[in-house]
């Protein structure tokens, strides 16, 4: 779907593209569009016509649920069955046979000294262009089922899962929350924004202020709470803040909410 500030477009039904259900969705430094898919592979839109990349293509897994651009240009795919790398000509796919903890990848970024991090359904780790290495705390547990990964503006890792909300700097780990963490997402003003169940089917939006964080005065702000799941969180141009729900999309200008449904 495409919305131009007036109007949904359905592309699905316009372009006659295979009816599966689009998780993520990438903008690369050259403006393709990269939509992934539930069974359906990947479809890349140049802004003319779509292209369907797959397992035939070299495609690790046809469930793609992540995407990430890393600072040479190349597209991280994470797919259910391991993570696929394409560097403009051929792709490249990581497992559990080169030593990724887990081949269900959830999220992937790269820091600012060109570490990759991966959240998978498994186990967290990053990878130095080597090695990758299981994540852990210092008792020495595992982060599992990590669903997002962010880097602030500081260089802090954020990490959201089963475990909750946590950041690293680097050396120390904080938690800020045990309730279990779908989305984390960073505005503008250095504000952190989560998706986390608060109670069995309850789901809530909350914004941690930069200011709190600073200070150590620690309180996540409720924006918003339903029943379902949150799917996704993202800011516009104009500050307002985008949320995908069960119920379809809703829009919060820092008062109130619009929202977008059948």
């Amino acid at each position: 779907m495409r919305y131009d500030g007036t109007s949904f477009t359905n592309f699905t039904n316009k372009e006659r593209l295979r009816r599966y259900h689009v998780f993520s969705v990438l903008e690369d430094s050259k403006g393709n569009l990269w939509f992934g898919t539930i069974g359906a592979g990947v479809y890349r839109y140049d802004g003319k016509k779509f292209t369907n990349i797959t397992t035939k293509d070299g495609l690790a897994h046809d469930r793609v649920g992540c995407f990430y651009e890393d600072k040479a240009g190349n597209i991280w795919m994470g797919t259910e069955g391991g993570i696929s790398v394409y560097d403009g000509k051929s792709i490249r796919n990581f497992t559990t046979e080169e030593g990724l903890t887990n081949n269900d990848i959830n999220a992937i970024i790269e820091d600012k000294s060109g570490k990759f991090w991966f959240g998978t359904r498994g186990e967290a780790c990053f990878y130095d262009g080597k090695t990758f290495t299981k994540f852990t705390n210092k008792e020495g547990a595992p982060f599992n089922n990590v669903r997002s990964i962010i880097e602030d503006k500081k260089g802090n890792i954020w990490l959201g899962g089963n475990d909750g909300l946590w950041r690293y700097d680097g050396n120390a780990l904080t938690n800020y929350s045990r309730s279990f963490v779908g989305y984390i997402y960073e505005d503008k003003k250095g504000d952190i924004w989560t998706s986390s169940e608060v109670n069995r089917g309850t789901w809530a939006l909350s914004r941690y202020e930069e200011k709190s964080l600073l200070d150590n005065t620690v309180a996540a702000t409720p924006i918003r709470t339903e029943q379902g799941m949150f799917f996704g969180i993202v800011e516009d141009a104009k500050g307002g803040i985008w949320l995908g729900s069960l119920q379809g999309v809703s829009r919060y200008d820092g008062t109130s909410f619009n929202n977008f449904s059948q």
